[in-house]
């Protein structure tokens, strides 16, 4: 009898170091699971490096054949609460504005004493719409998971990734959903691909760092629904800037058509 109680008391002891063990090694997996916000956090700063900011942009296209189309300038006044304005500065567009505040996007024309709604997804030059150029921040706007690590292409040999989906918190943002590549260690981002909202495959873009490796210096977007075109979005250079509130007023936009 007394053995059968020690067998007994042994058996439930080797359970309990079973279940124990089995805790600490859910603990660990989960510990040692990437945080998917702060991934994006830190892909976030490779693409702004402050909160409130003033970003000289070029954007130029090529056509599908590779012959050279058009170029553009402007001036992007990143702020925070998902508020941004964009001044067009090249001589075909001189005097334009663009908006954005939250989902709600305005476009104002130089003599018109009106603010004109337009969505995020309305094209500024070639395919950078007009959300690539005001929002830069995918941490705010999206929540995602991981899918796991791969290796990826980028400018250079394959390298290590983290493969991420992203599924948009709101229907105002310019794509619905963004499977995103990482590298590893620093958390860069390499590649993504662009779906709108039919979950469509709208745009592929690749990343490249500048010469410090700390920033992007620009993106590149091929089209892939219609005319195969790229686009080269190049951040010619950032500042910090707070703009001024009124600055961020569709009304005051429109009977001050000069800013600076």
């Amino acid at each position: 009898m007394k053995a059968k109680t020690l067998a007994w008391i042994a058996a439930g002891a080797l359970v309990k170091i079973g279940l124990l063990a089995g805790l600490a090694w859910h603990s660990a997996t989960r510990a040692a699971e990437p945080d998917v916000p702060a991934l994006l956090q830190a892909a976030d700063r490779f693409r702004t490096g402050a909160e409130r900011l003033q970003v000289e942009t070029l954007v130029t296209t090529t056509r599908a054949d590779g012959s050279a189309d058009k170029e553009r300038r402007y001036t992007v006044f990143v702020q925070d609460q998902h508020r941004s304005l964009v001044l067009m500065r090249s001589p075909a567009e001189a005097g334009q504005k663009v908006l954005m505040l939250g989902d709600d996007f305005w476009l104002l024309m130089p003599g018109s004493q009106r603010a004109m709604r337009i969505t995020p997804s309305q094209k500024l030059l070639g395919d950078a719409s007009t959300g690539d150029i005001a929002t830069l921040s995918w941490a705010e706007d999206y929540d995602g998971r991981l899918v796991g690590e791969e290796r990826c292409e980028a400018e250079g040999p394959a390298r290590p990734c983290l493969h991420l989906t992203l599924q948009a918190r709101r229907k105002g943002v310019s794509y619905q959903r963004i499977e995103l590549w990482l590298g590893k260690p620093r958390h860069e981002p390499v590649r993504a691909e662009l779906y709108v909202q039919s979950d469509k495959l709208a745009k592929r873009a690749r990343f490249v760092l500048d010469h410090a490796g700390t920033l992007v210096s620009e993106m590149r977007l091929q089209d892939e629904l219609g005319s195969r075109a790229q686009t080269r979005v190049q951040y010619l250079s950032r500042q910090p800037r707070a703009v001024p509130e009124n600055w961020l007023n569709p009304m005051f936009l429109a009977r001050n058509p000069s800013l600076e």
